[in-house]
């Protein structure tokens, strides 16, 4: 990532309707209150609880951003998933991983008005920084910071 003295990132949670927009990061360091607030707006939907989102992962998706050149919020489909949540999604046979990445606060499911999906997807693949899963049917792209693959 290149230097900046900020990094800004919006976000729309699709099932609560909260919002974030703003800087978590400035002048070479993450800001306590704003993590704090992002936390908040990817939570749970389900049940409530938080975790910690990885820093990686924020800073990923600053890059992810201006690749596509928008300052569009991320809507949010999923972020943070707590096992409980995970393990009902999975047992269900919703498509979700036994151990997702989502429940370690290193992945999210987004989309971004103004840009199409095929585009969101191939910005991320050729980042080549993570996880990147593609949701046609369902009108979203995963983005984690695992292992570099695709699906």
């Amino acid at each position: 990532m290149a230097p900046s003295a900020e990094r800004r990132l919006g976000f729309y949670n699709l099932h609560t309707g909260e919002s974030y927009n703003g800087v978590y990061w400035a002048n070479g360091d993450y800001l306590p209150d704003a993590l704090a607030e992002v936390h908040k707006v990817l939570r749970d939907f389900r049940t409530g609880e938080q975790h910690e989102i990885d820093r990686n992962l924020l800073d990923l998706l600053v890059t992810l951003r201006a690749r596509l050149d928008t300052r569009q919020p991320f809507q949010v489909i999923s972020g943070y998933r707590s096992p409980k949540t995970n393990a009902m999604l999975h047992e269900a046979g919703h498509g979700v991983a036994e151990h997702s990445y989502h429940i370690v606060g290193k992945a999210i499911d987004i989309r971004i008005a103004g840009r199409a999906l095929p585009s969101v997807r191939d910005a991320a693949l050729t980042m080549r920084q993570g996880g990147v899963g593609y949701y046609p049917a369902s009108d979203f792209v995963h983005v984690d910071v695992g292992p570099v693959r695709r699906w």
